[in-house]
């Protein structure tokens, strides 16, 4: 079995009566409500980590070299862009 900590935690009356609220509507302990809130804010700081690492990595002209061996396909039946979809927002509106 996995261990366990035990942490006392002091929250504002207001914020725990919202998780006590959110806990009972996703149907868990308060307790779990805040594990697994703990547990999403830790895996999005972890991400957002990565994602600085591979960032300052990232060397600026690799996206255009890469693209530009792409080539030009023809679209798959039912993915062409759609007639006018390319025009500037508001373009059809610029002689009315």
């Amino acid at each position: 079995m996995a261990t366990v900590s035990n942490f006392a935690l002091r929250l504002p009356p207001s914020l725990m009566e919202d998780v006590k609220a959110l806990a009972a509507q996703d149907a868990v302990s308060v307790n779990q409500f805040v594990v697994q809130a703990t547990a999403e804010k830790v895996a999005t700081l972890k991400a957002r980590g990565y994602l600085a690492e591979r960032a300052a990595r990232a060397k600026p002209g690799d996206l255009s070299r890469i693209l530009s061996k792409a080539g030009t396909p023809t679209p798959v039946e039912g993915d062409e862009v759609p007639a006018g979809w390319l025009q500037a927002p508001g373009a059809d509106q610029a002689g009315a």
